[in-house]
């Protein structure tokens, strides 16, 4: 049960996110026992997102997962292809990326609590 929620000060094409999504479906594989069947996605363009002072191109990626059983070298590895994908497609310095990853023991689906 992943979610993948990104947010930009840039404008993003349609055919940019869409390469995006499809990009965030392979790379959250990555992740044990999390595949593209159960991920969702929000991608969210022109935000007010300013960093270090200054509203040049930037991004926030969260990353919301069921369970915790993922090590510092695989959230290292996911960290660095969401980044390298968003610096490809997006034009973004991976110097203005962030990673965040939140995870939690309930999720619910379906009206019920995993």
């Amino acid at each position: 049960m992943p979610f993948i929620d990104l947010k930009t000060n840039v404008t993003i094409g349609k055919d940019k996110e869409e390469l995006l999504k499809t990009s965030f479906g392979r790379i959250i594989a990555t992740l044990p026992g999390k595949s593209e069947t159960w991920l969702m996605v929000n991608i969210s363009d022109k935000a007010n997102l300013y960093f270090q002072g200054k509203k040049d191109p930037a991004c926030i990626i969260e990353v919301k997962v069921y369970g915790n059983s993922v090590n510092d070298s695989t959230l290292n590895k996911c960290t660095s292809l969401l980044t390298e994908e968003v610096t490809k497609t997006l034009n973004i310095s991976a110097s203005r990326i962030y990673v965040n990853y939140f995870f939690t023991p309930y999720w619910g689906y379906n009206g019920f609590n995993f």
